[in-house]
């Protein structure tokens, strides 16, 4: 399998990406950008066949859309001005934001928040270390989680398809600051033990 290696040589002095490599079109492999490089921006689209890999230390931005076959992975935050898609999972150590939706085959993770205009979809859980924010709905094939949710619209938790989902696999378990829930349930979020 093909892996572009990106790194400090292949960024301008304000860290955005200047390779030979066009991957505003789909690169036929993985994308892999060095650990500690902070945010690395891109100008446009970055697309990949496979994954969209950044290392500890290292965020991505794009000024269009991040799209992977496989997985999107980064150390630090990912954040396109549109979409976020990946056929398998998206993972962040901070937050994940986009300006139109987020779709992942399998699942959403952010060490912080998950933030997108429009809605935000995923093939299994969602789990924010924050709170989650949609413009439109939130969807996931199992059960969501967060210490917030904030939507225009409807959220539905435990949709897989593939087998019928336990009970715990529809939780909702998060405060409710907007939205209806169309499909799940909702759970209150462990309150910290007070020490005395």
């Amino acid at each position: 399998m093909n892996i572009l290696k990106i790194t400090k040589a292949d960024l301008d002095v304000d860290n955005y990406y200047i390779g030979a490599t066009d991957v505003s079109q789909e690169y036929d492999g993985s994308i892999e950008i060095a650990a500690g490089l902070g945010c690395v921006k891109f100008k446009t689209l970055v697309k990949a066949k496979h994954s969209i890999i950044a290392l500890r230390g290292t965020g991505i931005v794009a000024a269009a859309g991040i799209v992977a076959g496989w997985s999107i992975v980064a150390g630090e935050g990912i954040e396109a001005g549109w979409s976020i898609v990946a056929g398998d999972g998206i993972n962040a150590g901070w937050g994940i934001n986009a300006g139109w939706g987020i779709v992942a085959g399998w699942s959403v993770v952010a060490g912080w928040g998950i933030n997108a205009g429009e809605g935000i979809e995923a093939g299994e859980g969602i789990v924010a270390g924050l709170g989650i924010e949609a413009g439109s709905g939130l969807g996931a094939g199992l059960n969501i989680t967060a210490t917030w949710i904030d939507v225009r619209l409807r959220i539905f938790a435990g949709l897989c398809l593939w087998r019928i989902p336990t009970e715990e696999e529809t939780e909702i378990t998060a405060e409710l600051r907007g939205g209806t829930i169309a499909y799940g349930k909702l759970v209150a979020p462990a309150k910290p033990a007070v020490q005395s």
